[in-house]
């Protein structure tokens, strides 16, 4: 996005202000000339209204990747028990490249080119202007409510495989002393995730890298255990064409695409922190490659050890799972394991994603649109504090509640805000063509085009099916269109109000 498209005595804010007409502050890079970027040291003061320092390095920033779009194979299983392998396969090997590249792709050009707090709320807003700005923050503030609440449940509900004092009943309900059991270790696991993330992000990305170790050594166990059996690999390859040759229905696959699409979500909210990341411009596009490659192997790979034993519906679903599958191929050992590590994944996964869901609100409260106290570092750290709190204490309510996960309000606000990060990058190529641009999403304009083209179809295709289809989910479609109604009337409220932020 924009850097030095100017000279490096002007600053963003003012080219801001004169090309939107805003006298409100812009975001964080705009009260920085570009010759103060590019000079900014690597530790910056700590303190109220301080730059947040520079502590993470390439390869915990790979990690943190990881664990905020996928965090290991967990989740994928209900693709393969609903739509065979063959379909399952097809999905998770041709998503990557229609969804996730894509997306990866324009997140690089953009990250290297405004490494900056905020991420692609700052991009927007500076391609498009305030309000679409606004509007990209809240939408994402709006589902990233939703998600964070998940994986402390998530963490009750894999620690239930070994304590099964807190499991709900084949209802989803139970005692008020369970739920009250279940509440408190979910709050046990917020509170350690606060505290890794409130000692910095380097912390935050150590942890990071240890866990994705932890999480994938069992499945590259699994893998090699599974597919040395003899006649494995051919049965897998069996297995994936005889499902390709059953048809399945519409819903199904929409079904399934939502699935599969959220298990490829979340490439852009790495770049939330990107003013804390060491050498952002260049270790943003490698970063994301690397983690993309884990990914899609992190999914192929125990896919087909698994299916090379097993297809059944009973085993590949969110309930039996990976410890069942695990069990039936190397014996209960690994079932455990594979079941242990799960609690693994699901506490790194909120610990990773809780860097990113943080930042956000940090930023728009440095740029006046949020309360200034979210703004507000901690003098011991230098972190940002009280939005850490704000984000943990909502994830805190909502985990009182056994629910399960909102696909299609988190796909239809997530694809919205996609939506812009996509329209921000083509304004910046039109607005700005000489913006120093680190990385550049290749192929000219005919690669823009089909990079933005191929993410919005698969997003739309997935929204339409998600809405009208079986049983339709029309009051989670109404349930966005409140958002979006709030986030525009609350843009309204706050530029009418003065500005909290210097």
């Amino acid at each position: 996005m924009p850097r030095r498209w100017r000279t490096p005595s002007t600053s963003t804010s003012s080219i801001l202000r004169a090309r939107t007409g805003s006298t409100r502050p812009t975001s964080i890079c705009g009260s920085r000339s570009a010759a103060a970027r590019d000079t900014m040291t690597e530790q910056a003061p700590r303190g109220h209204g301080a730059d947040l320092s520079k502590q993470m390095g390439y390869l915990p920033l790979v990690a943190v990747i990881f664990f905020t779009v996928s965090g290991g194979a967990y989740g994928i299983e209900s693709l393969v028990g609903s739509l065979d392998a063959g379909w399952a396969m097809a999905l998770i090997v041709l998503t990557p490249v229609f969804w996730a590249l894509p997306i990866a792709l324009m997140v690089s050009e953009l990250a290297s080119a405004l490494p900056e707090e905020g991420g692609y709320y700052v991009w927007v807003r500076q391609a498009l202007g305030d309000f679409w700005g606004f509007q990209e923050g809240w939408w994402t503030i709006c589902y990233t409510t939703v998600d964070m609440a998940i994986y402390p449940v998530l963490f009750v509900d894999y620690l239930a495989y070994f304590c099964p004092s807190l499991a709900l009943s084949s209802t989803g309900s139970a005692s008020s002393k369970v739920l009250l059991g279940r509440w408190l270790v979910a709050l046990a696991v917020i509170a350690s995730a606060y505290l890794a993330n409130w000692r910095g992000v380097r912390v935050v990305g150590v942890s990071a890298a240890v866990t994705a170790v932890l999480v994938l050594a069992p499945f590259g166990l699994f893998t090699l255990l599974g597919l040395h059996r003899p006649g494995a690999l051919p049965a897998a390859f069996s297995a994936v064409r005889t499902g390709l040759a059953r048809r399945n229905r519409g819903s199904l696959l929409a079904l399934g695409m939502s699935t599969v699409l959220w298990n490829y979500c979340g490439w852009d909210n790495v770049s939330t922190f990107a003013a804390e990341v060491k050498q952002a411009a260049r270790n943003y596009p490698r970063a994301l490659v690397l983690a993309l490659v884990l990914i899609v192997i992190g999914y192929v790979a125990p896919v087909m050890a698994g299916i090379s034993a097993t297809t059944d519906p009973a085993l590949w679903n969110e309930s039996a799972g990976w410890p069942s599958v695990a069990r039936l191929v190397a014996g209960p050992w690994l079932g455990m394991l594979v079941a242990a590590m799960a609690l693994v994944s699901a506490w790194s996964l909120f610990n990773s994603q809780l860097l990113y869901a943080s930042r956000l609100p940090y930023a728009m409260a440095r740029d006046g649109w949020l309360p200034s106290l979210l703004a507000r570092l901690s003098s011991t750290t230098g972190m940002p504090a009280v939005a850490l709190a704000a984000v943990c204490s909502t994830s805190a309510m909502l985990a009182v509640f056994p629910f399960t996960k909102l696909v299609v309000v988190d796909i239809l606000l997530y694809s919205a805000g996609l939506l812009l990060e996509f329209l921000a990058l083509i304004a910046l190529r039109v607005q700005r063509p000489d913006m120093d641009r680190p990385f550049r999403l290749p192929g000219g304009w005919p690669g823009v085009l089909l990079a933005t083209l191929c993410p919005v179809s698969f997003a739309a295709v997935v929204a339409v099916a998600s809405v009208t289809g079986d049983g339709g989910n029309r009051w989670q479609a109404a349930l966005v269109g409140v958002f979006i109604l709030a986030g525009a009337l609350l843009y309204r409220w706050r530029r009418q109000s003065p500005s909290p932020a210097k």
